[in-house]
């Protein structure tokens, strides 16, 4: 249960899995790094601010946890193919919520949200996305 818990915690001391050099960051990777860093928040940009605008909130709200993510995605490490970010349901959805409670409850959610899936990812509950069946995704 420990390891799982710290588990998150295991890409700030380990060089990436998929790395070709077992040497830490050199100056061609850092570059690389920086430019899709830089590329993927100028891209990320609109989209906060539309997700803000659908949620009903103003939208330096949308900026500022479009920022938040990225920097816990990025401490806490990602992966290829991590969606972290905002998502268009998660903004319909809100809507809702900042209609009827306002926007005070909005990030007393938020937080909630990220407590459940951080209990689903101790407690490995993902391993029950087998028991879906394929065809109901493709419903969807």
């Amino acid at each position: 249960m420990r390891q799982a818990l710290f588990g998150a915690f295991a890409n700030l001391f380990k060089p990436e899995v998929g790395s070709k050099s077992s040497d830490g960051l050199s100056l061609v990777r850092l570059k690389i790094e920086l430019l899709s860093g830089l590329t993927v928040a100028l891209a990320l940009v609109p989209e906060a601010v539309a997700f803000a605008f659908v949620a009903g909130v103003h939208p330096l709200v949308g900026l500022y946890a479009a920022f938040i993510v990225g920097l816990i995605t990025a401490v806490f490490g990602g992966r290829p193919g991590m969606i972290s970010g905002a998502t268009g349901a998660l903004a319909v959805v809100m809507v809702a919520l900042v209609a009827e409670h306002g926007v005070e409850y909005l990030f007393a959610t938020v937080v909630l949200m990220g407590i459940l899936q951080l209990v689903a990812g101790i407690m490995q509950w993902g391993r029950f996305i087998r028991l879906v069946r394929i065809q109901s995704c493709w419903v969807l």
